[in-house]
């Protein structure tokens, strides 16, 4: 089968080495020499400081939300957070979880990403902050939300979960907002196996959410505040060494896969608008079908030639009924969820393969 995505997997010699290393200081957790070292290395590569690696994607909107007092219980109200209903669950059910109603808005036809001009409509008196999604690696439209969050006095978290290494007007696109959230799942274009990172604004965030993922404790004997256990371990970080020296030709890969995709299909499908001044990462080869009828004969097409495509993100999640959420009516998200469709991309995938794809994919869309 030809998967939508695969683990890269790195140098084993290399990591070999790492593990080498373990087993010789016999540290396996609670910020040891590699979490260190990756934790220096990506502030370097990325371009951003204050950045605190965790043990998953999940956990890092959950740790930032209650590091910028996000989830804060408040008598008598329930504090909300407007973000976007075309994303992975976890951006909204992360809120869920820390007890922060999700609040949606509608999408940009174009970008995908969060519209700005609907988030002023969505604010309540219990509104704390907005949670914009760099929707597959396309950066949001940062300056204008970043005004609206000063005007209201709301925290801005974006889940960067897809934005690895993407850059806007020069800097990192992670340097905006209060806090953006990486996640390092064994797809991404970078990965821990398991993993993810927070980038926050400020040094005291940072330093909070420092005691927050290792149970609140601050010293051999002080415990702050309640805390959980979000810890990056160094089998992880030794992972995320070897696939970092490597992240060039990860990155190369993807992007000629991006490329050969776009010789066959080309004007033939609706892209995504990429916002302007931002770089890509092709950490995913999205497109959007004439219908949702065409999806699903395209899935199965694929499907019976042994390729796994994948229709992210569906449903929309304003139609999800377990977040229990409230939105304004997005019926562009809706749209675009039910004619998505994200092709195999990954390091490693063939031309022949990629050319096998395209032609089904322009068979079924003209």
């Amino acid at each position: 089968m030809i998967p939508v995505t695969k683990p890269y997997f790195p140098s084993r010699e290399k990591l070999n080495q790492y593990i080498d290393g373990i087993y010789e200081r016999q540290w396996l957790t609670n910020n040891g020499q590699l979490v260190q070292q990756l934790t220096e290395r990506l502030e370097a590569y990325l371009g951003v400081e204050n950045l605190l690696l965790v043990s998953n994607g999940t956990l890092a909107l959950q740790i930032a939300y209650r590091a910028l007092g996000v989830s804060d219980a408040t008598p008598g109200a329930q504090p909300e957070a407007i973000t976007t209903p075309f994303s992975f669950i976890a951006t909204a059910s992360s809120l869920k979880w820390e007890g922060v109603q999700p609040v949606f808005a509608d999408i940009d036809p174009n970008t995908w990403c969060l519209n700005p001009a609907n988030i002023k409509a969505a604010i309540t008196p219990n509104t704390r902050a907005i949670v914009p999604v760099h929707v597959f690696g396309n950066a949001c439209d940062v300056e204008a939300i970043g005004s609206i969050a000063e005007e209201h006095g709301l925290k801005v978290i974006y889940d960067a979960a897809h934005a690895f290494g993407v850059r806007y007007k020069g800097e990192s696109l992670l340097k905006h907002g209060d806090a953006a959230t990486l996640s390092f799942h064994a797809t991404k274009l970078f990965h821990t196996g398991e993993g993810g990172a927070i980038v926050f604004k400020r040094k005291e965030d940072l330093e909070r959410a420092k005691s927050m993922i290792n149970f609140g404790i601050t010293g051999p004997d002080t415990i702050d505040e309640l805390g959980i256990n979000a810890k990056m371990n160094e089998l992880q970080a030794a992972i995320g060494l070897c696939v970092l020296d490597e992240n060039e030709q990860i990155s190369a890969d993807r992007q000629a896969v991006t490329e050969t995709y776009n010789h066959f299909l080309d004007g033939k499908l609706q892209k995504q608008r990429i916002q302007a001044g931002a770089s890509y990462n092709h950490a995913y080869y999205p497109a959007a079908l004439e219908s949702e009828a065409k999806v699903i004969e395209l899935m199965s097409s694929l499907r019976d030639s042994g390729v796994l495509a994948r229709r992210y993100f569906y449903p929309s999640l304003d139609s999800v009924a377990a977040l229990e959420a409230t939105s304004t009516a997005c019926s562009e998200s809706r749209k675009l969820a039910e004619r998505i469709v994200c092709l195999p991309i990954y390091s490693g995938l063939k031309f022949e393969e990629i050319e096998m794809i395209s032609k089904k994919v322009l068979k079924v869309a003209q």
